[in-house]
């Protein structure tokens, strides 16, 4: 197994039109969630994925269940609940860029995830554990949960892959705080965004945030300044890797779980940190093309093929 994630995923509700939802008669229904958008990403790179979980035992959780196994993500530590019912969220895009997010996710099967639902003989068989600070939000006992991964990773040498993706919405700035920042120091490679640095240290600048981080422990660091790029370091080499430029922006949700995906796929290719970053960079920005978390998400030769191509010149070939 190259990579296993624990995570919430959803059913999300669009109108089909841009605009405010007020006015909206008529929407669709996709999946969405950070954890499995990132595993269907590796997935479709030709990576060995797992996902553990919890779905409500109703058509919203089969539908989930359906996709990303489709997707050829191993769902044997999915479990289908039948006390609770499975997330969903409404995605209102009221213009090109601007997007706005409702939750209803309280008393969902993801949040009653906890520390019996982590089986440590399954986490010992990866290379890469993956976890958002999306989880450790959903409850107690997710959080609980999350931290009892890390210890089962540790204690195998699976290395513990964090992308803090705050969620303000879902618990408060103190506990959200101590929260990221104890799991922060007990991850070997961070995925932080400029605003979740600002959030934890107090600064917007990339260098600064990310030797912070260093000094929690982790052994890279890799900052997101969006479609400018991105900001790596491990300590003892740092760089910046320019973003890829795909003109119009379609819908930014979900690339920064694509950019952890083509960063994990670059790291399990065995290629440099520079091109891995770069392999994330180009994932995150075929993304956002694409209405949907994960529609977008290419294969290796697509992937290559966008990351040799100048913009426009048709990569179907």
């Amino acid at each position: 197994m190259d990579v296993v994630a624990i995570g919430e995923t959803m059913i999300q509700f669009s109108p089909q039109s841009e605009g405010l939802m007020r006015h909206a008669d008529s929407f669709t229904a996709k999946i969405a969630g950070a954890e499995s958008n990132t595993l269907i990403g590796l997935s479709r790179l030709g990576h060995e994925t797992g996902w553990i979980s919890k779905l409500g035992d109703d058509e919203f959780g089969r539908r989930i269940l359906m996709a990303v196994r489709g997707e050829g993500v191993d769902t044997s530590q999915v479990q289908m609940d039948p006390e609770y019912r499975t997330g969903t969220f409404f995605k209102e895009i009221i213009r090109e860029g601007e997007v706005r997010i409702q939750y209803y996710r309280d008393y969902s099967a993801a949040s009653t995830i906890s520390t019996f639902d982590i089986q440590e003989s399954y986490i010992k068989k990866a290379k890469y554990l993956f976890i958002t600070g999306i989880t450790p939000a959903l409850s107690t006992s997710a959080k609980e949960a999350i931290f009892q991964s890390i210890k089962s990773a540790k204690e195998h040498g699976v290395k513990v892959v964090f992308d803090p993706n705050l969620r303000k919405k879902l618990w408060d700035e103190k506990t959200a705080k101590k929260t990221l920042l104890e799991i922060a120091g007990q991850s070997d490679i961070i995925l932080p965004g400029l605003s979740e640095g600002e959030f934890l240290f107090g600064t917007n600048d990339a260098e600064k945030m990310a030797e912070s981080f260093l000094q929690l422990s982790a052994s890279l660091v890799v900052v997101k300044t969006g479609k400018d790029g991105a900001y790596y370091t491990d300590g003892r080499k740092n760089g910046f890797v320019k973003g890829f430029d795909v003109g119009k922006m379609v819908d930014p949700v979900g690339a920064g779980d694509s950019f952890a995906a083509g960063l994990l796929s670059g790291l399990l290719d065995g290629e440099s940190i520079e091109e891995s970053v770069r392999r994330a960079c180009a994932m995150g920005a075929l993304t956002v093309t694409v209405k949907g978390d994960y529609e977008g998400l290419p294969d290796k030769k697509r992937l290559h093929q966008f990351m040799s191509s100048t913009i426009g010149e048709d990569i179907s070939r």
